[in-house]
Protein backbone atom coordinates (compact mmCIF):
# COMPACT_ATOMS: atom_id res chain seq x y z
CA UNK A 1 0.00 0.00 0.00
CA UNK A 2 1.15 3.34 -0.77
CA UNK A 3 1.81 6.14 2.07
CA UNK A 4 -1.52 8.53 2.77
CA UNK A 5 -2.04 11.86 4.31
CA UNK A 6 -4.39 10.48 7.28
CA UNK A 7 -6.99 12.67 9.73
CA UNK A 8 -8.13 11.63 12.80
CA UNK A 9 -11.25 13.75 13.64
CA UNK A 10 -12.08 13.65 17.62
CA UNK A 11 -8.18 12.71 18.16
CA UNK A 12 -8.38 13.50 21.54
CA UNK A 13 -10.99 11.40 22.95
CA UNK A 14 -11.08 7.81 23.93
CA UNK A 15 -11.80 5.83 20.08
CA UNK A 16 -9.64 9.05 18.51
CA UNK A 17 -6.67 7.83 20.82
CA UNK A 18 -7.09 4.19 20.01
CA UNK A 19 -7.64 4.43 16.34
CA UNK A 20 -3.75 5.96 16.66
CA UNK A 21 -2.51 3.14 18.38
CA UNK A 22 -4.04 1.00 16.29
CA UNK A 23 -2.56 2.78 13.43
CA UNK A 24 0.79 2.51 15.08
CA UNK A 25 0.12 -1.28 15.79
CA UNK A 26 -0.61 -2.11 12.28
CA UNK A 27 2.13 -0.18 10.65
CA UNK A 28 -0.50 1.17 8.60
CA UNK A 29 1.05 3.71 5.59
CA UNK A 30 0.67 6.99 7.26
CA UNK A 31 2.64 9.43 4.97
CA UNK A 32 1.47 12.57 7.02
CA UNK A 33 -0.89 12.26 10.09
CA UNK A 34 -3.32 15.41 11.16
CA UNK A 35 -5.40 15.53 14.61
CA UNK A 36 -8.54 17.46 14.59
CA UNK A 37 -10.95 18.16 17.60
CA UNK A 38 -12.62 21.00 19.32
CA UNK A 39 -11.46 24.23 20.35
CA UNK A 40 -11.23 23.58 23.94
CA UNK A 41 -8.34 20.31 22.92
CA UNK A 42 -6.78 22.62 20.19
CA UNK A 43 -3.44 23.41 20.57
CA UNK A 44 -2.61 20.57 22.40
CA UNK A 45 0.25 17.89 21.47
CA UNK A 46 -0.07 13.99 20.93
CA UNK A 47 2.94 12.27 21.10
CA UNK A 48 2.12 9.48 18.40
CA UNK A 49 4.53 7.04 16.39
CA UNK A 50 4.84 9.36 13.72
CA UNK A 51 6.01 12.27 16.00
CA UNK A 52 4.77 15.02 18.87
CA UNK A 53 1.39 16.09 16.64
CA UNK A 54 -0.63 20.00 17.38
CA UNK A 55 -4.33 19.60 17.47
CA UNK A 56 -5.66 21.46 14.95
CA UNK A 57 -9.22 23.53 15.35
CA UNK A 58 -12.09 21.31 13.63
CA UNK A 59 -13.79 24.19 13.34
CA UNK A 60 -11.34 26.48 11.39
CA UNK A 61 -9.19 23.87 9.47
CA UNK A 62 -8.33 23.24 6.37
CA UNK A 63 -8.60 19.48 5.14
CA UNK A 64 -7.19 19.73 1.78
CA UNK A 65 -4.84 17.20 0.98
CA UNK A 66 -5.72 14.72 3.25
CA UNK A 67 -6.66 11.15 1.62
CA UNK A 68 -8.35 9.40 4.23
CA UNK A 69 -10.33 10.65 7.56
CA UNK A 70 -11.14 8.73 10.35
CA UNK A 71 -13.81 10.45 12.62
CA UNK A 72 -14.86 9.86 15.73
CA UNK A 73 -16.47 13.19 17.09
CA UNK A 74 -19.91 12.51 17.58
CA UNK A 75 -23.04 12.92 15.33
CA UNK A 76 -23.45 16.49 15.02
CA UNK A 77 -19.91 17.16 13.83
CA UNK A 78 -19.76 14.33 11.90
CA UNK A 79 -22.78 15.80 9.47
CA UNK A 80 -21.24 19.32 9.90
CA UNK A 81 -17.98 18.53 9.20
CA UNK A 82 -17.67 14.76 7.15
CA UNK A 83 -19.09 16.23 4.02
CA UNK A 84 -16.32 19.19 3.84
CA UNK A 85 -13.90 16.79 4.24
CA UNK A 86 -14.70 14.26 1.51
CA UNK A 87 -15.49 17.36 -0.65
CA UNK A 88 -11.77 18.41 -0.11
CA UNK A 89 -10.90 14.85 -2.03
CA UNK A 90 -11.14 12.80 1.41
CA UNK A 91 -12.07 8.89 1.47
CA UNK A 92 -14.35 9.76 4.97
CA UNK A 93 -14.56 6.75 7.74
CA UNK A 94 -17.18 7.68 10.26
CA UNK A 95 -17.86 6.49 13.94
CA UNK A 96 -21.13 8.24 14.55
CA UNK A 97 -24.66 7.56 13.71
CA UNK A 98 -25.02 10.40 11.44
CA UNK A 99 -24.96 8.50 8.02
CA UNK A 100 -25.45 4.85 8.83
CA UNK A 101 -29.07 4.66 6.82
CA UNK A 102 -28.44 6.92 4.43
CA UNK A 103 -28.92 4.58 1.27
CA UNK A 104 -25.67 6.36 -0.58
CA UNK A 105 -23.43 5.72 2.13
CA UNK A 106 -22.10 1.84 3.11
CA UNK A 107 -22.29 0.73 6.31
CA UNK A 108 -19.42 -1.95 6.67
CA UNK A 109 -18.50 -4.32 8.87
CA UNK A 110 -14.49 -5.71 7.94
CA UNK A 111 -14.24 -9.18 7.42
CA UNK A 112 -18.51 -9.48 6.94
CA UNK A 113 -19.35 -7.27 3.83
CA UNK A 114 -16.15 -5.79 2.57
CA UNK A 115 -17.78 -5.36 -0.85
CA UNK A 116 -19.86 -2.81 -0.05
CA UNK A 117 -16.92 -0.08 0.39
CA UNK A 118 -16.47 0.05 -3.11
CA UNK A 119 -19.88 2.37 -3.69
CA UNK A 120 -19.59 5.00 -1.77
CA UNK A 121 -20.75 8.22 -3.94
CA UNK A 122 -20.71 10.60 -1.02
CA UNK A 123 -16.90 9.79 0.07
CA UNK A 124 -18.20 8.90 3.34
CA UNK A 125 -18.27 5.01 5.16
CA UNK A 126 -20.28 4.40 8.07
CA UNK A 127 -19.20 2.10 11.00
CA UNK A 128 -21.69 0.33 12.85
CA UNK A 129 -22.97 0.33 16.26
CA UNK A 130 -20.79 -1.08 18.48
CA UNK A 131 -23.01 -3.83 19.41
CA UNK A 132 -24.05 -4.31 16.07
CA UNK A 133 -20.58 -5.01 14.85
CA UNK A 134 -19.98 -7.25 17.51
CA UNK A 135 -22.97 -9.33 16.56
CA UNK A 136 -22.40 -9.15 12.76
CA UNK A 137 -19.04 -10.97 12.92
CA UNK A 138 -21.16 -13.77 14.29
CA UNK A 139 -24.15 -13.87 12.30
CA UNK A 140 -22.48 -12.44 8.94
CA UNK A 141 -20.69 -16.20 8.29
CA UNK A 142 -23.92 -17.92 9.24
CA UNK A 143 -26.33 -16.07 6.87
CA UNK A 144 -24.13 -16.02 4.06
CA UNK A 145 -24.04 -20.23 4.60
CA UNK A 146 -27.98 -20.45 5.71
CA UNK A 147 -29.69 -17.35 4.56
CA UNK A 148 -30.59 -15.24 8.31
CA UNK A 149 -34.25 -15.17 8.39
CA UNK A 150 -35.15 -14.06 12.29
CA UNK A 151 -33.37 -13.26 15.48
CA UNK A 152 -33.99 -12.63 19.27
CA UNK A 153 -30.82 -10.50 20.49
CA UNK A 154 -29.95 -8.92 23.65
CA UNK A 155 -27.15 -7.38 24.48
CA UNK A 156 -25.11 -6.35 27.52
CA UNK A 157 -23.48 -3.56 27.04
CA UNK A 158 -20.37 -1.94 29.35
CA UNK A 159 -20.42 1.25 30.66
CA UNK A 160 -17.51 2.62 28.07
CA UNK A 161 -19.83 2.50 25.43
CA UNK A 162 -21.38 5.50 27.05
CA UNK A 163 -17.84 7.21 27.01
CA UNK A 164 -15.69 8.53 30.32
CA UNK A 165 -18.56 9.73 31.83
CA UNK A 166 -20.44 6.06 32.02
CA UNK A 167 -17.19 4.77 33.52
CA UNK A 168 -16.47 7.36 36.33
CA UNK A 169 -20.54 6.87 37.16
CA UNK A 170 -20.26 2.83 37.92
CA UNK A 171 -16.39 3.55 40.07
CA UNK A 172 -18.58 6.52 41.61
CA UNK A 173 -21.84 4.81 42.57
CA UNK A 174 -19.44 1.21 43.19
CA UNK A 175 -17.20 2.84 45.61
CA UNK A 176 -20.70 4.66 47.74
CA UNK A 177 -22.74 1.56 47.48
CA UNK A 178 -20.24 -1.20 49.09
CA UNK A 179 -19.87 0.77 52.02
CA UNK A 180 -23.59 -0.75 53.02
CA UNK A 181 -23.42 -4.46 51.76
CA UNK A 182 -26.53 -5.51 53.96
CA UNK A 183 -28.77 -2.84 51.78
CA UNK A 184 -27.36 -4.38 48.63
CA UNK A 185 -28.43 -7.54 49.77
CA UNK A 186 -31.52 -6.66 51.44
CA UNK A 187 -32.82 -3.46 49.74
CA UNK A 188 -33.80 -0.05 51.67
CA UNK A 189 -30.21 1.45 50.79
CA UNK A 190 -30.00 5.32 49.41
CA UNK A 191 -29.60 5.21 45.60
CA UNK A 192 -26.60 7.34 44.92
CA UNK A 193 -27.00 10.59 42.01
CA UNK A 194 -27.40 8.73 38.60
CA UNK A 195 -26.36 11.25 35.80
CA UNK A 196 -25.58 9.47 32.82
CA UNK A 197 -27.88 6.40 32.98
CA UNK A 198 -32.03 6.21 34.95
CA UNK A 199 -30.86 4.53 37.15
CA UNK A 200 -28.10 3.14 40.08
CA UNK A 201 -25.22 1.09 37.34
CA UNK A 202 -23.01 0.19 40.33
CA UNK A 203 -23.95 -3.62 41.58
CA UNK A 204 -27.31 -3.09 38.86
CA UNK A 205 -28.27 -4.21 35.92
CA UNK A 206 -30.51 -1.39 33.82
CA UNK A 207 -32.30 -3.00 31.10
CA UNK A 208 -32.77 0.18 28.96
CA UNK A 209 -29.19 0.98 27.17
CA UNK A 210 -29.68 4.24 24.92
CA UNK A 211 -32.62 6.74 24.41
CA UNK A 212 -36.30 6.10 24.44
CA UNK A 213 -37.77 6.36 20.63
CA UNK A 214 -40.79 4.88 19.07
CA UNK A 215 -42.82 1.87 20.10
CA UNK A 216 -41.12 1.90 23.27
CA UNK A 217 -37.71 0.73 21.96
CA UNK A 218 -34.50 2.74 22.35
CA UNK A 219 -32.22 3.74 19.76
CA UNK A 220 -29.91 1.04 20.80
CA UNK A 221 -32.19 -1.48 19.93
CA UNK A 222 -33.34 -0.10 16.82
CA UNK A 223 -29.37 0.06 15.53
CA UNK A 224 -29.64 -3.58 15.83
CA UNK A 225 -32.54 -4.12 13.86
CA UNK A 226 -31.63 -1.59 11.16
CA UNK A 227 -28.26 -1.60 10.76
CA UNK A 228 -28.31 -5.52 10.71
CA UNK A 229 -30.48 -5.71 7.48
CA UNK A 230 -28.39 -3.09 5.72
CA UNK A 231 -25.13 -4.96 6.74
CA UNK A 232 -26.28 -8.29 5.45
CA UNK A 233 -28.37 -6.94 2.44
CA UNK A 234 -31.49 -8.17 3.63
CA UNK A 235 -33.95 -6.31 4.75
CA UNK A 236 -37.00 -8.36 5.79
CA UNK A 237 -35.13 -10.15 8.59
CA UNK A 238 -37.03 -10.55 11.67
CA UNK A 239 -35.03 -8.93 14.71
CA UNK A 240 -36.16 -8.85 18.32
CA UNK A 241 -34.23 -6.79 20.42
CA UNK A 242 -33.09 -5.71 23.78
CA UNK A 243 -30.02 -3.70 25.11
CA UNK A 244 -28.94 -3.90 28.29
CA UNK A 245 -26.26 -1.64 30.41
CA UNK A 246 -24.20 -3.79 33.00
CA UNK A 247 -21.70 -2.39 35.42
CA UNK A 248 -18.38 -3.49 33.34
CA UNK A 249 -15.89 -1.48 32.36
CA UNK A 250 -15.15 -2.78 28.70
CA UNK A 251 -16.37 -5.66 26.39
CA UNK A 252 -20.13 -5.67 24.87
CA UNK A 253 -21.86 -8.89 25.17
CA UNK A 254 -24.79 -10.54 23.25
CA UNK A 255 -26.66 -13.41 23.87
CA UNK A 256 -27.97 -14.47 20.59
CA UNK A 257 -30.80 -16.88 18.97
CA UNK A 258 -30.98 -17.59 15.05
CA UNK A 259 -33.09 -19.00 12.75
CA UNK A 260 -32.08 -19.23 8.94
CA UNK A 261 -33.85 -20.56 5.65
CA UNK A 262 -32.82 -24.21 6.36
CA UNK A 263 -31.71 -26.19 9.94
CA UNK A 264 -28.24 -25.83 11.06
CA UNK A 265 -26.53 -28.13 12.88
CA UNK A 266 -23.68 -27.27 16.12
CA UNK A 267 -20.95 -28.76 13.51
CA UNK A 268 -21.89 -26.89 11.03
CA UNK A 269 -22.11 -23.43 12.69
CA UNK A 270 -18.66 -24.21 14.57
CA UNK A 271 -16.50 -24.73 11.67
CA UNK A 272 -18.12 -21.56 9.68
CA UNK A 273 -17.35 -19.40 12.47
CA UNK A 274 -13.73 -20.65 13.14
CA UNK A 275 -13.10 -20.27 9.27
CA UNK A 276 -14.37 -16.18 9.99
CA UNK A 277 -11.84 -13.49 10.25
CA UNK A 278 -11.58 -11.52 13.36
CA UNK A 279 -13.49 -14.66 15.51
CA UNK A 280 -12.35 -16.90 17.70
CA UNK A 281 -14.39 -19.64 18.50
CA UNK A 282 -14.24 -20.81 22.45
CA UNK A 283 -15.82 -24.31 22.86
CA UNK A 284 -14.52 -25.52 26.35
CA UNK A 285 -14.58 -22.32 28.39
CA UNK A 286 -17.36 -19.42 28.61
CA UNK A 287 -15.68 -16.18 27.24
CA UNK A 288 -16.63 -12.55 29.14
CA UNK A 289 -16.10 -8.89 28.60
CA UNK A 290 -12.84 -9.53 30.77
CA UNK A 291 -11.81 -12.22 27.89
CA UNK A 292 -12.17 -9.74 25.26
CA UNK A 293 -10.88 -6.41 26.57
CA UNK A 294 -7.56 -5.37 24.59
CA UNK A 295 -7.63 -7.73 21.62
CA UNK A 296 -8.89 -7.54 18.17
CA UNK A 297 -11.38 -10.74 17.74
CA UNK A 298 -14.85 -11.38 18.64
CA UNK A 299 -14.98 -14.04 20.79
CA UNK A 300 -18.20 -16.57 20.55
CA UNK A 301 -18.80 -19.01 22.64
CA UNK A 302 -21.86 -21.07 24.57
CA UNK A 303 -23.14 -22.65 20.73
CA UNK A 304 -26.25 -25.15 20.80
CA UNK A 305 -29.06 -25.24 19.26
CA UNK A 306 -32.59 -24.26 19.71
CA UNK A 307 -34.85 -26.25 22.13
CA UNK A 308 -38.18 -24.82 21.17
CA UNK A 309 -38.62 -23.99 17.52
CA UNK A 310 -35.97 -26.69 16.43
CA UNK A 311 -33.14 -26.21 13.87
CA UNK A 312 -31.55 -22.73 15.01
CA UNK A 313 -28.80 -21.60 17.04
CA UNK A 314 -28.28 -19.84 20.04
CA UNK A 315 -24.53 -18.03 20.69
CA UNK A 316 -23.19 -15.84 22.99
CA UNK A 317 -20.35 -13.48 21.07
CA UNK A 318 -18.24 -10.55 23.02
CA UNK A 319 -15.89 -8.15 21.93
CA UNK A 320 -14.01 -5.17 23.10
CA UNK A 321 -16.46 -2.03 22.34
CA UNK A 322 -13.61 0.27 21.67
CA UNK A 323 -11.20 -1.50 19.51
CA UNK A 324 -13.55 -4.00 17.09
CA UNK A 325 -16.37 -2.04 17.65
CA UNK A 326 -14.73 1.58 16.88
CA UNK A 327 -11.27 2.26 16.11
CA UNK A 328 -9.91 -1.38 15.05
CA UNK A 329 -12.77 -1.68 12.41
CA UNK A 330 -12.13 2.01 11.12
CA UNK A 331 -8.73 1.30 10.12
CA UNK A 332 -9.41 -2.04 8.83
CA UNK A 333 -11.62 -0.09 6.33
CA UNK A 334 -9.23 2.47 5.88
CA UNK A 335 -7.11 -0.34 5.02
CA UNK A 336 -9.80 -1.43 2.33
CA UNK A 337 -9.78 1.71 0.83
CA UNK A 338 -6.23 1.79 0.61
CA UNK A 339 -5.94 -1.23 -0.86
CA UNK A 340 -8.01 -0.71 -3.86
CA UNK A 341 -4.90 1.22 -5.38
Amino acid sequence: MNPVNVGVVGATGAVGRTILSILAERRFPVKEIRLFASPRSAGSVIDTFWGSVTVEDLSIADPSGIDIALFSAGGGRSREYAPKFAEAGAVVIDNSSAFRMEPDVPLVVAGVNDEAITDRPRGIVSNPNCTTMDLMMAAGPLHRAAGLRSMVATSYQSVSGSGMAGVEELMRQTDWLRSNPDALREGGFEEPDSEVYVAPIGFNVIPYAGSETEQGYTDEEWKLVHESRKILSAPDIEVEPTCVRVPVVTGHGIAATMWFDRSMEISEARQLLEAAPGVEVWIDDVPTPLDSAGIDDVLVGRLRNTVGVAGGINLWVVGDNLRKGAALNAVQLAELVTGEA
